[in-house]
């Protein structure tokens, strides 16, 4: 592995009070920075692995960049974690997962944020409620993941979803079946917070 950088050095209290749980938009990147350290993992390491830059890796830490799906998931497979290790709340006791309590994962930017709705013991599928705000999207790279099945439905506002290099406008109640091993990814097109719900089977987080 590679010399640790000046961003592997454990943080001081004043930084730890900047990056806490308190903040939402902080809590991907210092769930991201904790699972690194724990696992003594370099910034070397997670960047190429997820093929991205060293320095984007730490502003990803810092709450300051927003990762794309497809580098995101490379950065939790370089910790050997998936990305539901990412999301950031109390594990939800039995099968019922509380609207107050649902685990989090807030990107830095704040303009998106996935819930999961389903409890850690589904074994067959997983549910997450996603909001992106307008303009925003899963990145300009498209991202695959292992699941036989996906499935989203549109609560609120328009989500443009594109599958294989097709591209699909949904509006509110609108759903799409597709084959989540194809590169894929989406965007919000309209003017307002666009709220779905992702249906997953076997689950991808």
């Amino acid at each position: 592995m590679s010399a640790p950088l000046e961003s592997d050095r454990p943080l001081d209290p004043e930084e730890r009070r900047s990056v806490t749980s308190t903040d939402p938009a902080n809590n991907l990147g210092e769930r991201l920075r904790e699972l690194r350290l724990r696992h003594r993992v370099t910034l070397r390491e997670v960047a190429a692995a997820a093929g991205v830059s060293e320095s984007f890796v730490s502003q990803v830490e810092r709450g300051v960049a927003n990762p794309s799906m497809a580098s995101l998931r490379g950065m939790a497979e370089a910790l050997g974690e998936s990305v539901a290790s990412l999301f950031v709340g109390s594990e939800p006791a039995g099968m019922v997962v509380r609207a107050g309590e649902r685990k989090r994962l807030a990107h830095p930017a704040g303009s998106l944020d996935d819930y999961l709705l389903t409890p850690p013991g589904a074994k067959t599928l997983q549910i997450v409620y996603s909001v992106v705000a307008p303009g925003d999207n899963s990145g300009e790279e498209p991202y695959t993941h292992p699941a036989d099945e996906e499935c989203v439905i549109v609560l609120a506002g328009r989500l443009e979803v594109t599958s294989n290099g097709q591209a699909y406008v949904l509006d509110e109640g609108d759903s799409l079946l597709l084959d989540p091993r194809l590169p894929h990814g989406y965007r919000n097109p309209g003017d307002e917070p666009a709220r779905s719900i992702w249906v997953m089977s076997p689950p991808m987080y």
